[in-house]
C-alpha cells in the first residue's frame, strides 16, 4: 500500500471538509488547530522514528480529530462516535485494518479513555500538546471564547479559571519525549493560572472589585502581581503577540493551506491545457502530413478531391494556430520599481516580474513583503488571480480549437462523401 498517496487523499477530503464545512464559532477545533496537531505530531513521529503504516495512522487521525466536532455542528467532544472519519477514510479507499487503529486514535483523545498503543499515546499527546506551549493563554482564551459561542453562555473568569487548572493538574503527557520536553512549560503555566487566581480571589475578598487593576494583554503569559512587571527576567519570557487572536479566529493557517491548494490545482490546470494542446497540435501535424503526402498528388487524377482536402488542411492549419496560441508565452518585462514595492502593487511571486531586476533589488521587494502581512497576502491573492487569468485565456483557445477541428473534422468528411457522388 503507497502510504504517502492515501495520506494526500485523506488530507485533500479533510482539507475540503474544513473550507466548505466549517463552522465560525470554532475559534479552536479549526484548520489552524489540526496543523498544529500535525506539527506535534510529526516531531513525535521523528523522534520515534515510526515506519510508514504508523506514521500515516497517526497523521491520518490528527487532520480528522476535529471534523467529528464539524460534522456534528456541537461544538463538543462528547460523543463518542466516529462514523464520519470512518465514511471519509471508506471513500478515500483506506483499507479496514487501517481504518480501525485510526478509529482507536480518535477514541483515545476523549478524556474518559486511556491510550494503550504508541501511536494513540502520540495522538493524545499532540492535543494536548499546547499545555506546554509559550502560548498557552492565547489558545486557553481560544477555547473558552468557542464554548461561548456554542453553549451562548458568558463564562465567568472565575469559573473558567478553576475548569482549566483543573485539566492541567489532572493531565499527564503519555510518550515519554513529551514529558521531558513539555513538563515543565506546563507547570509554569499551571503556577501562572493559580496566582491570577488568588489574585482575582484576594481582590474579590477585600472588596475592590471595583478599582482599577493592572492592565494585562490578554495574549500574554499570565503574570502574578503588580511587583512582577519590574521583573526584568520575566519581561523576557513574556509573549507579545497582538495579531494572534485575529489570525485564529480568521483561520489564517487553514487560508494559507487554501492558497498551497489553488496555486496547486491551477498549475495541474495548466499542464492539463498544455497536454490537451499538444494532442491538437500532433494530431492535425499528421493530419497535414498525411494529406500533402497522399491525397495532394492525386488532384490531376481525381480533381473532385481538390475541394475537400483544401477544407481539410484548412481546418489542421487553423487548430494548430489556436492551440499554438494557447500555449504561447505571453511578453514579460522583468522590471519592477522600488516605488511599485513601497506601494504594495507589484507581484514578486511570478518571475515575469522580476527576471531582469538586480538581485539587491528583488531582495528588497521580498524582504518588504516578508515583513508586511497585507503586501504578502496581497501577492498571493494578485498571483492566484493572474493564474486563473491564463487559465482563462488558454482554455477558451482550446475550446476554440477542439471545436473547429471537431466541426471542421465532420464538413471535411461529409464534403469527401459528396465528392464522391458528383
Amino acid at each position: 500500500m503507497h502510504y504517502q498517496e492515501s495520506l494526500k487523499r485523506v488530507s485533500d477530503l479533510a482539507t475540503q471538509l474544513y473550507i466548505t464545512k466549517t463552522d465560525d464559532r470554532l475559534f479552536f477545533h479549526n484548520m489552524a488547530h489540526t496543523i498544529r496537531l500535525l506539527d506535534a505530531a510529526k516531531k513525535m513521529n521523528v523522534h520515534y522514528a515510526l515506519d510508514e503504516r504508523n506514521h500515516f495512522v497517526v497523521c491520518a487521525a490528527a487532520w480528522l480529530h476535529d471534523l467529528e466536532m464539524i460534522a456534528s455542528g456541537s461544538g463538543t467532544r462528547d460523543s463518542k462516535t466516529t462514523a464520519f472519519s470512518e465514511e471519509l477514510l471508506k471513500s478515500a479507499a483506506i483499507d479496514d485494518d487501517l481504518i480501525g487503529e485510526i478509529k482507536s486514535c480518535l477514541m483515545a483523545t476523549h478524556i474518559a479513555e486511556r491510550p494503550v498503543s504508541l501511536n494513540e499515546k502520540i495522538i493524545c499527546d499532540a492535543y494536548t500538546f499546547y499545555f506546554g506551549s509559550p502560548y498557552y493563554a492565547a489558545y486557553n482564551n481560544l477555547l473558552r471564547k468557542e464554548i461561548e459561542s456554542f453553549t451562548q453562555e458568558r463564562l465567568k473568569g472565575n469559573d473558567w479559571r478553576a475548569r482549566t487548572i483543573s485539566s492541567i493538574e489532572n493531565h499527564q503527557f503519555h510518550t515519554e519525549y513529551c514529558q521531558s520536553l513539555l513538563n515543565k512549560s506546563k507547570e509554569f503555566n499551571l503556577q501562572s493560572m493559580l496566582r491570577v487566581q488568588e489574585e482575582k480571589n484576594w481582590h474579590r475578598n477585600h472588596g475592590i472589585r471595583g478599582q482599577k487593576k493592572l492592565k494585562r494583554n490578554k495574549w500574554d503569559p499570565v503574570l502574578s502581581s503588580p511587583a512582577e512587571l519590574k521583573n526584568s527576567e520575566l519581561k523576557k519570557t513574556a509573549i507579545h503577540h497582538p495579531a494572534w487572536k485575529n489570525k485564529s479566529k480568521h483561520h489564517l493557517s487553514g487560508v494559507e493551506t487554501v492558497f498551497r491548494n489553488s496555486s496547486s490545482n491551477h498549475l495541474n490546470l495548466s499542464v492539463m491545457a498544455d497536454n490537451k494542446a499538444f494532442i491538437m497540435i500532433s494530431v492535425n501535424s499528421i493530419l497535414i502530413s498525411v494529406g500533402i503526402g497522399l491525397i495532394i498528388g492525386k488532384f490531376v487524377l481525381i480533381p473532385k478531391l481538390f475541394v475537400p482536402t483544401v477544407l481539410l488542411l484548412s481546418v489542421n492549419v487553423v487548430t494548430i494556430i489556436y492551440s499554438v496560441l494557447a500555449t504561447r508565452p505571453g511578453l514579460m518585462r522583468g522590471i519592477f520599481t522600488r516605488e511599485a514595492v513601497d506601494n504594495k502593487t507589484v507581484d514578486l511571486l511570478f518571475f515575469g516580474n522580476f527576471f531582469k531586476m538586480p538581485l539587491v533589488d528583488f531582495e528588497y521587494g521580498m524582504r518588504k513583503m516578508m515583513d508586511d502581512d497585507d503586501f504578502l497576502y496581497g501577492n498571493l491573492i494578485r498571483d492566484i488571480y493572474a493564474q486563473g487569468k491564463t487559465l482563462g485565456r488558454k482554455f477558451r483557445l482550446l475550446r476554440i480549437s477542439y471545436n473547429l477541428f471537431m466541426y471542421g473534422t465532420a464538413c471535411t468528411v461529409l464534403a469527401y462523401v459528396i465528392s464522391f457522388f458528383l
